[in-house]
Order: C-alpha cells, then sequence, then structure tokens
C-alpha cells in the first residue's frame, strides 16, 4: 500500500502465524510489531495504530467490524480477549492450502475474475468468476454492511467459491450465483459429499470431507468446477470466450 500524502514511499502489514506478531514495514526499512497473544481487542486495536503512527502512517479505518451483528467498535472491546497460537496457525494452514486449489481453479478463466482473497467480515477465502453481464440490483441487508457495497458488489453475473471455518455447524466449502439461475440447485455436483443448501443458498462441502478424501486437491477441485458448471450452464454463459486449458502451451514449451 502506498503511505498517505507527505510520506514517499510503500508499507505492508502482515499477520505473521509463525512467530504470532503483526508486522508492519516502510520501504525505506522502517519496521515496528505488535505480538500476537490474548489481549483485548480494544488493546490490539491501540497498539496496532501506535505502531503505524511511529512509522509516520497515518490512518483512518472504519472502527467497527462488518458483517457481524452485533458490532462492537474495535476501541472499546475489551469483552474478546483470546489468542490461541495453535488454532490461528492452522487455520492458516488451511488458508494457505485453500488458496493454493483456488489458484489452480482460477487459472481455467479468462474472463474477469477476481483474485482469491480474504474477507474479513466474514472471515472467508474467495474467488469470484464474472459472466460480464449486468446484474439485477442486490437487495443488501449483510449486517453492519452498508447496502450500497453489495450493490456495488454484486453488480455483475458471477459465480463465487470460497471457504469459511465455522459459525455454522462445521467449517465448509461453498458455492454460489448471483442471480442464481432457475436450475441451479439441482444441477448435479460433485464430490458425493457435496449438496445444495436451501437455507444458505449456495452449495456446500464439509471440509472435513475434503481433508479426509484420498485426494483432498481432486475432491475440491471437483467441487470448484462442477459448481461453476451449474452456474455457466444455467445461466447461459459465453464458456468458449470465458474458459481456457491453462496448461495449453506445455507441449510447446517442452520443445524449447
Amino acid at each position: 500500500m502506498s503511505c498517505p500524502a507527505g510520506s514517499p514511499g510503500l508499507f505492508e502489514i502482515e499477520f505473521d502465524f509463525v512467530d504470532h506478531r503483526l508486522a508492519v514495514r516502510r520501504s525505506d526499512g522502517g519496521a515496528e510489531t505488535v505480538r500476537l497473544e490474548p489481549k483485548p481487542v480494544a488493546q490490539f486495536h491501540r497498539e496496532t495504530l501506535a505502531a503505524l503512527s511511529r512509522l509516520g502512517i497515518q490512518v483512518e479505518i472504519q472502527d467497527r467490524p462488518n458483517e457481524v451483528d452485533p458490532a462492537i467498535p474495535f476501541a472499546e472491546d475489551t469483552e474478546h480477549t483470546s489468542y490461541d497460537p495453535e488454532a490461528a496457525r492452522l487455520f492458516w494452514g488451511q488458508l494457505i492450502q485453500a488458496h493454493r486449489v483456488f489458484g489452480e481453479f482460477r487459472s481455467h478463466f479468462v474472463g474477469k475474475v477476481s483474485p482469491v482473497h480474504f474477507f474479513w467480515g466474514a472471515m472467508d477465502l474467495a474467488c469470484t468468476r464474472f459472466s460480464g453481464r449486468p446484474a439485477p440490483e442486490h437487495p443488501g441487508g449483510a449486517p453492519n454492511c452498508g447496502d450500497w457495497v453489495m450493490v456495488e458488489g454484486y453488480s455483475r453475473e458471477l459465480s463465487s467459491c470460497g471457504f469459511w471455518p465455522g459459525g455454522g455447524e462445521e467449517g465448509a466449502f461453498y458455492a454460489y450465483a448471483y442471480p442464481e439461475p432457475d436450475g441451479f440447485a439441482d444441477y448435479r455436483v460433485g464430490p458425493e459429499a457435496a449438496y445444495y443448501s436451501a437455507a444458505n443458498g449456495q452449495f456446500l462441502l464439509p471440509y472435513e470431507a475434503v481433508r479426509t478424501a484420498e485426494d483432498p486437491d481432486r475432491a475440491l477441485l471437483e467441487f470448484l468446477h462442477s459448481t461453476y458448471e451449474a452456474a455457466a450452464e444455467r445461466g447461459n454463459w459465453d464458456r468458449a470466450s470465458l474458459e481456457d486449458d491453462p496448461a495449453r502451451w506445455q507441449d510447446r514449451q517442452r520443445q524449447h
């Protein structure tokens, strides 16, 4: 990220789940850290802003979490104080593996597609493909998130997949389409453990079904490709223009 006006250069903020610290680094060599350990959210918020300030980085952020209710302002949250290093490291490891497979899935699409990215609000890793056509206006309604955010985010037809660690009965991989085309929910997808949840409006694949599969990568890729196919086929996407084989040049590469 670029530093604010008057502070030339770049800076980055990294969560380090090996040494359990938040690292802030400037391109001119300046650096600060904040320990990841049991402490109130308000204290972590205060320490992080102080670390940025010591590096001359003045920032303004939205002062409360999105997509959750209730949303306690960070500076006032003394209720949430836990930090489990092993649980954090384990979740980070799950994200690494999911990110790797999502990246492979992403490489088969040549239309507009998001990076594999993390949503802090719902704590999910996601990747979204777009058909290129406009979508009907989204009704909004996400807790503590402006409707305009949802309207903009869903302004084009899309097929989205992702992974969340829990919040419901268990962690799961998910896939949905907006707008959901007729026949989407009834489309046959794989692997066998995948199913359509009417309550969630999306396909789900339990994390444990992937973790315990003989070939976890293959099981997850089957889910990602088949649920995208459900959206693309039922939504009449121009698949010939939007998809390609990422290995299409391998034979040529072997010759040189």
